[in-house]
């Protein structure tokens, strides 16, 4: 059984403000919300998944990592990072820019998720 095929998803309801909140946090740990929000329930429910507690391979080693624009290979929709090529994300749908920076901010399977970094 893959990964994948252990997770499910649901339809979730909240205030703006409270997805404002949410947002934020995600922003300031360098996680996605989808990360961020797993996180703070599977501390709430005190039964943490182990994709949580332990992480995969991509999780332990590749979150945080900072990508440079000019490094994504758009042709191909891949990305390398630490010499592994992903499928990538960037967050909002946004396009790739080249002259300017990723952080990872999740990793699904094969998949990275980029958000591009501020100045």
């Amino acid at each position: 059984m893959t990964q994948d095929e252990k997770m499910t998803s649901f339809l979730f309801r909240l205030s703006k403000d409270l997805k404002q909140k949410l947002e934020k946090r995600a922003q300031l740990e360098n996680k996605s919300v989808n990360a961020t929000l797993q996180e703070i329930v599977s501390v709430t429910l005190k039964d943490p998944p182990k994709q949580v507690e332990q992480g995969s391979l991509e999780q332990r080693n590749f979150l945080g990592h900072k990508v440079a624009g000019q490094e994504i290979d758009q042709v191909n929709g891949l990305v390398s990072i630490k010499g592994i090529y992903y499928r990538y994300l960037i967050e909002g749908n946004q396009s790739v820019n080249e002259n300017i920076d990723y952080i990872v901010i999740e990793a699904v399977g094969n998949i990275i998720t980029l958000r591009p970094l501020t100045t």
